[in-house]
């Protein structure tokens, strides 16, 4: 209880600015006066019974005890510890479109802010707001990011914001932790992209998929794009998951969706004429932001009765989608849907009956319980939100590059790309559940 009383006014006057103040937060040193070796008994005896500061006086480094060495870290962020022998000091730069990127331009720097928290090491950590993300505005923001001395930049930007960082080509070490460089034509050894591969995602759940596959996507460019790689993947599946996807730009941006106006949904429908799969049957249906009613396309269509049903909406528009499928008594065999629905909302906002044939794929597969504490305690997400997730995995890769320490996620990066591993899923009643294939079973 103390612990918590202690914590709450800091919290508190945090969240009240996005800005990171130029004042320094005081840091706390602890000297070790004990003449006694402490060995993990005696820390864990010194945790027991309350006694954090004798604790952290003999957890100088890191300790090979798990448990222990998590709580060192956690206390170490809670009381700003400094480090006696910290080196030089951690310089990283981010880079925010506000007006593109909405709320994680405050949720990033939080990431940000909460993984270099847990670190002994003395940091500096500047934003840099740029109205929008032409050439012009950019270039500026950057030249002033190389004036002050930073080295390192974090870029949650759109792919244009992207293009237009790679077309500048300034010199710096840049991570962009919304883009997977399968959607942008890239070949510099600084550019680093942390984007999901939402196709890879796709071409495992469609392992999933019967006929008809009926596609709900939503009328943006990305979803459009989406639903074609889709359809091409469910027609003609490529035989394995590592192969790379010949067209560009297939996802696209997360942020570059934008809805059309219409209120009707457009429907295109492919047969395959293809000799290994001449029974298969792609349904598209192109929602709008305003539709609210599918009747027409659900109701009493015998096309989608037994279907697999693939849905690339936002959170709130599958949850009409869902309880409509349910309605309609489409009878689906499945549904499923990418990372854009692994979201908890997902389980409060539909019935079970509506959910229980769905699987997600998830690429947010590597916990640290320190970050994920030390970020909720700033009041932000990395468990289910895959920008602050992401966010979270450049910092931690920059912090391994300036200051050679390890890794606190063991992410493999190819070819300038961070890969994660794709994991299945069910939304249960009160939890995501590992999903098992009918095939496995």
């Amino acid at each position: 209880m103390k612990k918590l009383l202690f914590l709450t006014l800091p919290i508190i006057l945090f969240a009240q600015s996005f800005m990171i103040s130029n004042i320094p937060l005081p840091k706390t040193y602890i000297q070790d006066l004990d003449p006694y070796e402490c060995d993990d008994s005696c820390m864990h005896e010194y945790l027991d019974n309350g006694m954090i500061f004798s604790f952290l006086a003999h957890a100088d480094t890191k300790l090979t005890d798990k448990e222990l060495d998590e709580a060192r870290t956690m206390n170490i962020a809670i009381f700003n510890i400094g480090a006696f022998n910290a080196g030089g000091k951690l310089k990283i730069a981010l880079l925010l479109p506000y007006k593109k990127i909405g709320k994680y331009a405050s949720s990033t720097i939080n990431a940000s802010f909460a993984y270099l928290m847990t670190k002994g090491n003395p940091f500096s950590l500047k934003s840099y707001r740029v109205e929008s993300e032409n050439i012009e505005d950019l270039s500026a923001a950057l030249r002033k990011i190389q004036d002050d001395g930073f080295d390192y930049v974090i870029a949650p930007v759109t792919k244009e914001g992207a293009t237009n960082i790679i077309d500048i080509d300034p010199n710096l070490n840049i991570y962009f932790p919304t883009i997977n460089k399968n959607d942008i034509q890239s070949s510099s050894p600084y550019y680093v992209f942390g984007g999901i591969d939402y196709n890879a995602q796709s071409k495992l759940l469609l392992k999933e998929a019967v006929s008809p596959l009926i596609i709900f996507s939503d009328k943006s460019q990305t979803g459009k794009k989406l639903a074609l790689y889709q359809e091409e993947e469910f027609l003609h599946p490529k035989q394995t998951i590592d192969e790379k996807v010949e067209e560009n730009g297939i996802f696209g941006s997360f942020f570059n969706s934008s809805a059309a106006s219409d209120e009707a949904a457009d429907k295109e429908t492919v047969e395959n004429e293809d000799a290994n799969a001449s029974e298969k049957k792609v349904i598209k249906y192109f929602i709008s932001r305003r539709t609210t009613n599918l009747e027409h396309y659900l109701k009493e269509n015998e096309d989608i009765i037994n279907g697999s049903f693939f849905i690339n909406t936002p959170i709130i528009k599958s949850g009409m989608i869902l309880s409509q499928l349910t309605l309609y008594d489409t009878n689906a065999t499945n549904i499923l849907s990418t990372q854009i629905n692994y979201d908890p909302l997902l389980l409060s906002m539909t019935q079970y009956i509506d959910r229980e044939k769905m699987v997600v794929a998830n690429s947010i597969i590597k916990n640290n319980s320190v970050l994920i504490e030390t970020n909720s305690l700033l009041g932000n997400d990395i468990v289910y939100d895959w920008i602050n997730y992401t966010t979270t995995i450049g910092v931690d890769y920059f912090y391994n590059q300036i200051t050679g320490d390890d890794k606190d996620y063991d992410i493999n990066v190819t070819d300038n790309q961070m890969v994660y591993g794709i994991e299945l899923l069910r939304p249960g009643i009160s939890r995501f559940l590992p999903y098992v294939s009918s095939r496995e079973e």
